[in-house]
């Protein structure tokens, strides 16, 4: 089978289940998609070349990270030696402690500092759903700028490239195989969330990640797609920037500017929602924040739940 097949197929296994599925995205990577792709309902990759295998990142709750363990027994008679944690959101590291046993885990050194810190503090937020016996188990590796990962005949290169969905988001390039894993970074039919990041920062970050040339894209969050799904994330934070410069003209609040935008041009996303936080961002730089400058995480959040007219439903 060709890549041009291979990505056509996956293409099309995307809408047809509502279960969690292993795909082959490239001869010895796989990706693992998590429909629909909303809260907690992330993305996971496998790299099984020269029986080395690699996992980028895990799942929110116990029973989904034993599925992906099911689902990457099914492909490798070899437990991952490494997982690497895109972020320190806990839908992508709560399952670390399941591989920790056979894995080493590896990740950005401040996507550790902050898994420390934050704890279990996602399931607080939504205390019903099952998150079994899941706990934080910090990395064991860390990098700073880049970390080349040699599985066999293929470089999985980890890459820090500044503050995008959080400050210290790591994506994974396959250049032999042309794949691109992002973490939240970019997301595929869902929208994209600057809580803890920057909206300038990741417009930045996508420019670079489009510079590599990526044949397949396999985001954070749903299905796997092509460099389209730069431009479709790339295109929302622009039209977040847009709304917050006539926002400031206006005279109007982030959460003033959502309630008059609505869903707008992007209704078709998950979680659209998270437009009131990203619209604090995207307020806070144009008045000469940082990308990552502190914001009130708590103040952006509860204001997103009164956009939304309660917490937003977590399938997890």
């Amino acid at each position: 089978m060709t890549t041009q097949t291979r990505r056509r197929a996956v293409t099309l296994r995307s809408p047809v289940t509502a279960e969690p599925y292993l795909c082959e995205v490239a001869e010895d990577v796989y990706a693992y998609i998590q429909p629909d792709g909303g809260w907690c309902l992330n993305n996971a990759g496998l790299i099984t070349s020269g029986g080395r295998p690699a996992l980028i990142d895990t799942a929110a709750t116990e029973a989904r990270t034993r599925a992906l363990r099911e689902a990457v027994a099914a492909v490798t008679p070899r437990a991952p030696r490494f997982v690497v944690n895109t972020h320190p959101h806990g839908d992508h590291t709560f399952g670390n402690r399941f591989f920790a046993d056979e894995a080493v885990i590896v990740s950005h050194e401040a996507t550790r500092a902050e898994m420390d810190f934050a704890g279990l503090h996602l399931t607080g937020l939504w205390p019903e759903v099952c998150w079994g016996d899941v706990s934080v188990e910090l990395p064991s590796l860390t990098y700073r700028g880049a970390l080349t990962l040699h599985l066999g005949d293929t470089q999985a290169e980890l890459m820090h490239l500044g503050t995008a969905h959080t400050r210290n988001d790591t994506m994974v390039w396959l250049p032999r195989q042309r794949v691109l894993f992002t973490g939240d970074v970019v997301m595929s039919g869902a929208t994209p969330f600057c809580l803890t990041g920057s909206i300038s920062g990741s417009l930045d970050v996508i420019e670079r990640l489009r510079s590599l040339d990526p044949e397949t894209v396999v985001s954070g969050h749903g299905p796997v797609g092509g460099p389209e799904l730069l431009d479709e994330t790339a295109g929302y934070l622009r039209y977040v920037q847009r709304l917050a410069a006539e926002g400031t003209a206006a005279g109007l609040t982030p959460l003033e500017v959502a309630q008059e935008a609505g869903a707008g041009p992007y209704a078709c996303l998950l979680d659209s929602e998270r437009l009131v936080p990203n619209l604090h961002r995207a307020f806070a730089e144009a008045h000469g924040a940082e990308p990552g400058h502190w914001l009130d995480i708590e103040k952006l959040f509860s204001e997103m739940v009164a956009f939304h007219g309660g917490l937003p439903a977590c399938a997890a």
